[in-house]
């Protein structure tokens, strides 16, 4: 059943808000805040974006005429080198450490896009930090196979600890051949003038979907 966008415009919204003051109104929150749409497309065309959310619901945005396309695909652990600038979604260890979810090797043009350390949506108590790596080496023996990160940002730095089998991806510009129903995306949704709208859509090929 087709569902309205804002509803799940404002539950990411209150997600992404948990743990900070409430604003004065979750409309205002949700019309203000992009939010991230992860699912599959049911339909598109020239105006419209229709795509299953993970939960099941199905969602209808517009589709404006600069809606960027981007495709991600994967690449090598090995493709993370020193200096290489990085974002990982990852889980707050006990010791300090952050263990990697996925990791995303930006491009060299996008070299500090989103720079810092912030909560993240993937799964509850995730965090995503955009940084620099510094240093690296292998994994403590019990992550055999992995990768240690030392990552550094503008104030502070982070130790990312990345299992051998975590998604590392990359992305460049996509094309209109990437959205077909099927395809596995990541829309960046946002109300813009009350009408629920696709801002970003990054989108696999042949079935494979953004980790992020």
């Amino acid at each position: 059943m087709l569902v309205r966008i804002s509803q799940v415009l404002l539950a990411s919204a209150a997600l992404l808000a948990a743990g900070a003051p409430v604003l004065a109104s979750a409309q205002q929150q949700a019309a203000s805040d992009p939010v991230r749409i992860r699912g599959t497309i049911v339909r598109v065309d020239a105006k419209t974006l229709v795509v299953q959310d993970r939960g099941g619901e199905v969602v209808s945005l517009a589709r404006p005429a600069d809606m960027t396309v981007s495709e991600v695909y994967p690449i090598k652990l090995s493709d993370i080198k020193q200096g290489s600038f990085i974002g990982t979604a990852a889980m707050p260890q006990a010791d300090g450490t952050q263990k990697a979810l996925e990791v995303v090797v930006f491009p060299e043009a996008a070299r500090g896009t989103g720079e810092g350390h912030r909560p993240w949506d993937l799964l509850p108590q995730s965090t995503m930090t955009n940084a620099t790596v510094a240093d690296l080496a292998a994994a403590p023996k019990s992550v055999r196979g992995g990768q240690q990160l030392r990552l550094t940002y503008k104030g502070g730095e982070k130790t990312v600890i990345v299992p051998p089998d975590v998604p590392v991806v990359t992305f460049r510009p996509g094309t209109e051949s990437l959205l077909v129903p099927g395809a596995k995306v990541l829309v960046n949704a946002q109300e813009k003038n009350g009408i629920p709208t696709a801002l970003r859509v990054t989108a696999g090929r042949n079935g494979f979907a953004p980790p992020m």
